[in-house]
C-alpha cells in the first residue's frame, strides 16, 4: 500500500482504518489535524477535541480498573475473615477434652462462628458409651443411603428430608445443606451434618460446596473420637 498521505477516492471505514493502522508516521506529517478532530462527548452534546476523547476514554479505564481492585480487595477480606472463623471453630473442636461433648461443641460454635440458624447432626456405629446421647439416636436405612450416596454435600431446598425433624421446627426451613460425615477418605460416613435456613437462598444447588465440603472433613475427622477404638483409627 502507498505511504503517501492522499488516499484513494472511495475508501471505506476500514479501508481508512488499515490505512491509518499502516501508516503511523501520517499523524505526525498532520499533527495540526489532532487539534482540528472534534468528537461528540459520550455524555452529552457538546463536541471535544480528539485528545480530550483520549483521555476521557483513558480515565474511564482506570475508573473500571479501580472497580475491579475494590471488588479483589473485598473478596479477599471476606476470605480472611471465613478463614479466620474456621480456624476459631477448628481450634474450638481440638480443645474439647470430653469426646462425649463435641457434637455440642461442634454445633454451638458452627451456629455462633457462621451465623447458621439452625443445625443439627446424626452418628452411627458409635462406641456402646454414647449409644444413649441424642445425637446417637437411630435414623433409617434410607437416610444412611442416602449419606452414602453423597460424593459431595448436598445444597438445595427443603423438600421434605427426614433430617430435617433433628431441628424441631421443619416448617421452619426453607434450604438446607447436607454434609456426610466420614473417617477421612473411607468410603462408607459414620454420620450426617445438617444446616438449615429460613433463607430460601441461603443454600442452593448451584452454590459451591468446597467450603462445605471442609467442613465435614473436620468434623468427621474430630468426631472419629466417638467411634469404637478399632474404628477411630481406621
Amino acid at each position: 500500500m502507498s505511504t503517501q498521505d492522499d488516499a484513494p477516492q472511495g475508501l471505506t471505514e476500514q479501508d481508512l482504518a488499515q490505512y491509518l493502522l499502516r501508516n503511523p508516521g501520517f499523524f505526525q506529517r498532520h499533527a495540526e489535524l489532532l487539534a482540528s478532530v472534534q468528537l461528540s462527548h459520550p455524555h452529552g452534546q457538546r463536541a471535544v477535541s480528539l485528545q480530550e476523547r483520549q483521555a476521557e476514554m483513558l480515565r474511564e479505564k482506570i475508573k473500571g480498573l479501580e472497580h475491579k481492585l475494590i471488588e479483589m480487595i473485598r473478596n479477599g477480606q471476606e476470605n480472611v475473615a471465613i478463614a479466620d472463623r474456621l480456624h476459631a471453630w477448628t481450634l474450638s473442636l481440638m480443645l474439647t477434652a470430653d469426646a462425649a461433648a463435641l457434637p455440642e461443641v461442634l454445633l454451638r460454635e458452627l451456629r455462633h462462628h457462621f451465623l447458621i440458624p439452625a443445625a443439627g447432626l446424626r452418628l452411627w456405629g458409635l462406641d456402646a458409651a454414647h449409644a444413649a446421647a441424642d445425637y446417637a439416636q437411630p435414623v433409617t436405612e434410607d437416610l444412611r443411603s442416602f449419606a452414602a450416596s453423597l460424593a459431595q454435600p448436598y445444597c438445595g431446598v427443603n423438600s421434605g428430608f427426614e433430617a430435617v425433624r433433628w431441628l424441631g421446627d421443619e416448617a421452619a426451613i426453607a434450604s438446607l445443606a447436607l454434609i456426610p460425615l466420614r473417617r477421612g477418605l473411607a468410603a462408607e460416613p459414620f454420620g450426617l451434618l445438617l444446616l438449615g435456613s429460613p433463607d430460601p437462598t441461603r443454600y442452593t444447588a448451584e452454590m459451591g460446596t468446597e467450603f462445605l465440603q471442609r467442613i465435614g472433613e473436620l468434623a468427621g475427622a474430630a468426631l472419629t473420637r466417638l467411634l469404637p477404638d478399632g474404628q477411630a483409627g481406621a
